[in-house]
């Protein structure tokens, strides 16, 4: 089934512009990144083509040749975090460094002596995950994800009844950091088969500099490895300091587009080709000269 896409330019987490085109979304899960030979079944392309997430890096050659006349274009390659979940949580801790331990502890007792002591709730049934989006929705709506992005949690009726009926089937988890009984942190986790998928994290900015979702994340994943039931926990597409603080392992990843081969569909790719390459170029400027900093803290004010 295809559905209207954004093809973005973007700088950093700032979207300057945003292109539309029908497309039929192939998703690679973590299971078929890690997969020795993941099958290739694609679906059948929209209109101008076919959209591509998250493919393993070892398998483009194989995809693209499955549609030898589309345009292969705003390709990025990122590493794929993810956790595995095979041990206990402190197995888990053991892997972080001394240091790195005690800066994590040093942010929750950080957040509760300058915010006030906070709650974290974990919502698993229906009326649970209900109650968990009437919280988030709001919070949500404040982050720059959802701003600046459109990556904030998804306010429809589809997605709310996609929610509950997955919370309904037990292939849900969200958890909450609320203090004085405001949401300040969230963190929705669907389940897939015995992966959680990281797929919405979001927190007051009002309170970034206290880390709320890094002490949501830590005491997210305790719960989670109590639990003995999972294999992974997926950071899906996309690189982040956050993803690879948390992450265990890695898979080299990349997403792409296939377009149908038509003039404005080149002139689209073009431009993006060469809005990237001055983008890169830019940013190897200004990691030189120690400006580049500064700048992604003015593209998320």
């Amino acid at each position: 089934m295809s559905e209207t896409a954004a093809i973005d330019f973007t700088i950093g987490s700032r979207r300057l512009l945003s292109v539309g085109r029908e497309l039929a979304t192939w998703s690679f899960s973590l299971e078929d990144v890690l997969a020795d030979a993941p099958a290739l079944d694609p679906p059948v392309p929209g209109r101008d083509g076919l959209r591509v997430l998250s493919a393993p890096v070892s398998a483009i050659g194989a995809i693209t040749a499955r549609f030898p006349r589309h345009l292969v274009g705003g390709r990025q390659d990122y590493r794929r975090h993810y956790i595995d979940m095979s041990g206990s949580y402190d197995d888990y801790l053991a892997r972080f460094s001394g240091k790195t331990r005690s800066t994590l502890r040093r942010k929750g007792r950080k957040l509760a002596k300058e915010a006030g002591e906070y709650e974290i709730t974990e919502h698993r049934t229906p009326a649970e995950v209900e109650a968990f989006l009437n919280a988030a929705l709001p919070l949500s709506a404040k982050t720059y994800q959802a701003r600046l992005l459109d990556a904030g949690l998804p306010d429809s009726d589809q997605s709310r009844t996609q929610m509950l009926r997955a919370a309904q089937e037990g292939r849900m988890r969200c958890f909450l950091l609320s203090i004085g009984g405001a949401a300040v942190a969230y963190l929705s986790l669907p389940i897939t088969s015995r992966t959680l998928v990281y797929e919405h994290l979001g927190y007051d900015p009002d309170f970034a500099r206290l880390s709320p979702g890094t002490v949501l994340q830590l005491e997210a994943l305790q719960r989670l490895f109590a639990e003995e039931r999972f294999d992974y926990f997926d950071f899906t597409e996309g690189e982040g300091a956050h993803k690879a603080m948390f992450g265990t392992d890695h898979a080299d990843c990349a997403s792409f587009v296939l377009l149908d081969p038509t003039l404005a569909n080149r002139a689209l790719l073009g431009a993006r080709a060469g809005f990237d390459g001055a983008v890169s170029g830019a940013k190897a400027l200004a990691t030189r000269t120690g400006a580049l900093a500064k700048m992604r803290a003015a593209l998320k004010a």
